[in-house]
Order: structure tokens, then sequence, then C-alpha cells
């Protein structure tokens, strides 16, 4: 899967290219894509796989709500609907343009993030150590070519972004391990543990009683489960169904940090559909739980 990323190094050089590939339909670029991430064609007329649904997915199921889901700031509206305003992260500001930000006013460790887009945060832990402009400048890239989906994301199309600094979670530690609860009509299916990644990130697949699937996907080491089941593992399974109950599939992404529970994002498309797994069968079991006849 990240083989064109050793041929196009920079991120900032591949979303270059898509700006300009921007005139290529939709289908046509996920089949391209999915023949380069995937090594094999891509069957929309009949998917099986979970990888082929997601495309599906992301070409065909249109639910308005997802706008409001996939964005940062928006999302957090979603979660006091639904009753889950105590789980999330704190907010220190929320800013349209860079020049906005007073710096001064935040404190000396926080999390700035693009509301719409993945992987555009920058997380500081010493303010007194920062440069003011090089952040704003990233920032401003970022602002500017959010408009563009890599993987031709529909839900990500529509959100206008901004910036927020949230408080800055991490573990005794210093980390934030990330469980991901991928859920099907509202019924947690699996549980994705990540940690580590700053030092070889690592990845376990549970089942939903956190029982290891032994399954390990491309692009994170697997290790056998020597991963303790969470405090309050129950009432995260039960956030997690209750935050999807409206779609046909979500990928909900919590923290849990002392004991503590915090939202961290809805994720409609996991991994943009682009996930070899191993053993590959597991993409074909996941595939039979999303059921698209419907839509």
């Amino acid at each position: 899967m990240i083989e064109y990323k050793k041929i196009i190094k920079t991120e900032e050089a591949r979303f270059k290219i898509l700006k300009m590939l921007e005139f290529i339909p939709d289908k046509l670029m996920l089949e391209i894509q999915y023949r380069i991430k995937c090594f094999r064609k891509l069957n929309l007329k009949n998917p099986e796989r979970f990888s082929e649904k997601i495309q599906w997915y992301k070409l065909y199921y249109r639910n308005p709500l997802m706008n409001k889901c996939v964005d940062k700031y928006m999302v957090r509206e979603y979660l006091e609907e639904k009753g889950y305003g105590q789980y999330l992260v704190k907010l220190y500001g929320c800013w349209k343009n860079v020049d906005e930000i007073d710096f001064n006013k935040l404190p000396n460790e926080f999390i700035l993030k693009v509301t719409n887009g993945s992987g555009t945060n920058i997380i500081i832990n010493n303010k007194n150590n920062i440069n003011v402009e090089i952040i704003k400048r990233q920032l401003k890239v970022w602002l500017n070519r959010s408009h563009i989906s890599p993987g031709r994301e529909w839900a990500y199309n529509l959100s206008t972004p901004v910036i927020i600094a949230e408080e800055l979670l991490k573990n005794e530690k210093g980390e934030l391990p990330d469980y991901k609860f991928l859920c099907f009509n509202g019924k947690v299916v699996n549980v994705i543990y990540d940690y580590d990644r700053f030092n070889g990130h690592k990845r376990i697949i549970f089942d939903e009683d956190w029982n290891d699937t032994g399954v390990y996907a491309d692009d994170a080491i697997y290790e056998v489960n020597v991963i303790k089941k969470p405090i309050h593992y129950d009432e995260m399974k039960k956030i997690s169904e209750k935050l999807s109950e409206d779609f046909p599939m979500v990928r909900v992404d919590l923290y849990n940090v002392q004991g503590k529970i915090y939202f961290g994002e809805l994720t409609f498309y996991p991994w943009s559909g682009y996930m070899n797994f191993s053993p590959d069968e597991f993409d074909y079991n996941l595939g039979e739980k999303l059921k698209l006849e419907r839509y």
C-alpha cells in the first residue's frame, strides 16, 4: 500500500499531483488508486471485500449528517445532541484564519487542528520553543488544500475548515494510545488498538470482546496481544454504538487516559479503504458486515 510514497516522497508533492488530477471522475480515480494501493482490480458492480465496499460507500452513500460528523469542530455539536458532551476534549479556541490566533492566550501545551483534514495536526509540547510564523505557514497550507480529498471521500467535500486548539492529551508515558471501534449498524464488531505511533507504530485488531484476532494490517507492526482491556471498556463500547447508530458503518475513535474516556473522531472511510489485511479473508469477513443492498 505504501509503495507509491517511496516514489512521491513528500506529502505536499502528492497533494499537488492530486490537485492536477481533479478533472478525473471519482469512479475512475478510485479504480486507479485501488489498483496502485491494493494491487488488484476494484469490483464496484458486485463488491465483496470491505476495501471494495468502502469505495462504493464513497461514491454512492449520501447522508448529509456525515458532513457535520467528519468536521472536528462541528462534530462536537453531534456529541452534545447524543448526550455525550462530557467526553469532548477541552476546547481552547476556534479560528477561521491563522491571523486570528492569539498564542499568548493559549496554555503552554496544546494541539492545533485543521478541522476537516487527516493528519493536519500540530502538537505543541512547550509553547516557549515554537516558531509561530512557521506554524502559521503550515496551517495556511492545510487550509488552502483542505478541499482536496485524496481518496475522493464525499463527506469531506462540503466542510468549511477552521482551526481549533484543544487540550493535549497524553498518558503517564507521554503517549496517546488510540481505540478505534469499528461499528456496523450501531454495533461494535472490531476494535483496532493503535499505539507507539512515533516509535515503531503498532496495531492489534481485537473482536468486540477484546480477543486478539491475530489479524494484522500492512502499515503497522503486529504484536502478540499483551495489552489489557482498558478500564471502562464496556462504557466505550456503549458510546461507540450510540454514536454510530445513524450510519451503516463508521469507525468511532476514542481515547482512554488513566481511566478517563475522551472522544477522538468519527471516520466513515477507515484507511480510505486501502488496507491490505493478513489473512486476506478478514477483508471479506468485514465486507459481509457492511450491507449495501438497501442503499
